[in-house]
């Protein structure tokens, strides 16, 4: 089973001979070492490069172990290149490695090799890279797979992938398991024994039982402003228990760290500002969600709406929650100030795109209801409404397109068109 990951690897194609070392991040399980390992490594050798020059060391493998020695690896590398054709070194979970950053900087001295390394993210973070590597590092993050991408290696038809994929989420090893039950076991699997055990020991934390329950939190509020007074209070009120905010905002920034959760921030559309707090979470995985939950709460529409900011994020947009305040008048003719929401404001160079979530807009009140806070809006950038239902783009009369979810997670054209 082959799954596409074109837009990563050209990512790869582009980046190559950068005089940088290739940094390739993402979630446990989200495919880093298979688009390394497979997907570039054939790439290379369908453009001409030789096996032998293509030097590839998975350090978590038993083979290699002598080579988690820093003087090792870097005496093992030299001795492989005997020209002065271009080699390729590619270092897996390059975090088992001691004294790593001084081994890729001594790499990026030779002066043909181009490198690229995948880590473990429970030590071998985006804001790690940042502070070790000081410009020689050029970071790609790999998210679980896309719906256009789970559909290139599923075994049936797109409404049924697409149930597959709100459920159980895009890792890739999903694809393997046919069964519901193997399924969630796998994914249960992993957040109790992969996820949660990286976060804890890397960052010592005593009292797992709150860690846990603002896990559960966070996952049975995906889509909502929270922050972590809001937080904070909610333990006191409903779990009768005190956790500060200063906590709870640290145990927040370790599950954005692991990439599990990622903080959409509130922007204001007609201030053109951000505003500060609260702000909104979404899972990297909905599957990883879905099991935190046991699979309870697979309301749909909280779930679109996760997976759209996930495909935006995917497609390179940067993504915020938009705000817009209107000045209105009341039944009683008084003037009051009314705030809406558009879900998500997309941003990419030039490009600009208002989006809702709407899943069904069945009747005027819904249709009213969805469209206010894009009604509001000062600018023509183009507002699209992604509804449930299986629909064709269609453009009303105000300008705004309505598309069905699948196809606009399978038609990245929908955006442009």
């Amino acid at each position: 089973m082959e799954i596409k990951r074109d837009a990563y690897l050209n990512k790869l194609i582009r980046r190559e001979h950068n005089g940088l070392v290739k940094i390739i991040t993402g979630l446990r399980r989200s495919g880093k070492s298979y688009l390394l390992f497979n997907l570039f490594h054939q790439h290379l050798l369908d453009k001409g490069v030789k096996e032998d020059h293509i030097i590839e060391i998975a350090l978590d493998n038993i083979k290699y172990k002598e080579l988690r020695n820093p003087d090792k690896i870097f005496s093992y590398v030299e001795k492989q290149i005997v020209d002065e054709d271009l080699y390729y070194i590619i270092l897996d979970e390059v975090q088992l490695l001691p004294d790593f950053v001084d081994v890729l900087n001594g790499f990026l001295h030779i002066k043909n090799a181009d490198v690229y390394v995948t880590g473990s993210n429970s030590r071998f973070l985006s804001k790690d890279i940042v502070t070790e590597f000081r410009g020689r590092g050029d970071e790609i993050h790999v998210m679980p797979l896309s719906f256009c991408e789970f559909i290139t290696a599923y075994d049936g038809d797109v409404a049924a992938a697409w149930e597959d994929y709100y459920n159980y989420g895009g890792l890739p090893l999903i694809l393997s398991w046919k069964e519901p039950e193997e399924k969630e076991a796998y994914l249960l699997s992993l957040f109790r024994e992969v996820y949660l055990t990286d976060i804890i020991e890397r960052h010592k934390i005593r009292n797992q039982e709150e860690f846990n329950e603002l896990m559960d939190i966070l996952s049975s509020s995906i889509g909502s402003l929270t922050n972590p007074l809001k937080l904070s209070r909610t333990f006191k009120s409903v779990k009768n228990k005190k956790i500060s905010d200063m906590t709870i905002a640290r145990y927040i920034e370790y599950l954005e760290d692991a990439f599990l959760i990622k903080r959409a921030a509130r922007y204001d559309v007609k201030g053109k500002k951000y505003i500060g707090s609260p702000s909104k979470y979404y899972f990297e995985d909905i599957g990883l969600r879905n099991a935190r939950l046991n699979f309870r709460q697979t309301e749909e529409n909280h779930i679109m709406e996760n997976i759209i900011y996930n495909e935006l994020r995917y497609r390179d947009f940067l993504v915020d929650v938009g705000v817009i305040e209107s000045i209105e008048r009341n039944e009683s003719g008084r003037k009051v100030r009314k705030q809406y929401e558009i879900d998500f404001i997309a941003t990419k160079g030039n490009l600009k795109f208002y989006i809702q979530s709407a899943f069904s807009m069945s009747s005027p009140e819904k249709i009213l209801q969805e469209t206010n806070s894009l009604r509001h809006i000062p600018d023509s950038f183009k507002k699209i409404i992604v509804v449930r239902e299986n629909k064709k783009p269609r453009m009303d009369e105000n300008g705004f397109v309505t598309v069905g979810i699948c196809q606009f997670l399978l038609d990245d054209k929908i955006l442009l068109g």
